[in-house]
């Protein structure tokens, strides 16, 4: 069972979407009514999905949900009435990953979720594929110069060291790159 949390930035009432989630086998944790209060209670509840419910997100709502987003990411479903394209793309910056204009809508409430989830997953993924690929090449550059170190100072072929390191990651049970940042440490602190 997902765990919803609504923050309600209008004076509308939400007891009809709440009901909508219930239908749709959604837990709705506590309402939260001030996007100041987001944070906390995203750090308490530990939500699945957040649901903001506005007539057109403030400022403090958009620094509220970047902070989320870099402390707790979430996906987040935006419910506004505001079309302005520059508040859509603030709002996406912010970590909205589904912005719907025209107000909430319950009967299209569970396709809006189900996109909201699947594009936030994927977003995850990415990100994760994104940071394993920067530290590969991170790794990669750490071995390369590791490598010239060893060429230099020892007269080998690029193969001789990488074959070095390759050995001496084997004898230590390390990888290369940390074999790498050991060798360029060893010559910072001889130069």
């Amino acid at each position: 069972m997902l765990r919803v949390l609504l923050v309600n930035d209008t004076d509308k009432p939400i007891a009809e979407l709440c009901q909508v989630l219930v239908e749709h086998g959604y837990e709705v944790l506590p309402v939260v009514d001030t996007s100041r209060a987001l944070s906390e209670a995203v750090k308490q509840q530990r939500p699945d999905i957040v649901i903001v419910d506005t007539e057109s997100p403030s400022r403090d709502t958009l620094e509220q949900l970047a902070l989320m987003h870099t402390a707790a990411p979430r996906p987040v479903v935006m419910f506004s009435h505001d079309a302005d394209q520059q508040l859509i793309r603030a709002a996406v910056g912010a970590g909205v990953t589904t912005y719907v204009v025209d107000g909430l809508a319950p009967a299209r409430l569970a396709p809006i979720l189900e996109v909201a989830l699947a594009r936030f997953a994927e977003e995850t993924r990415l990100r994760q594929r994104l940071a394993d690929v920067e530290g590969e090449l991170a790794d990669r550059k750490l071995i390369d110069r590791a490598k010239g170190l060893l060429m230099d100072k020892r007269k080998m072929s690029e193969a001789q060291a990488y074959e070095t390191l390759r050995n001496q990651s084997m004898k230590q049970g390390l990888k290369i790159a940390e074999i790498a940042r050991q060798i360029i440490a060893i010559a910072d602190l001889l130069n």
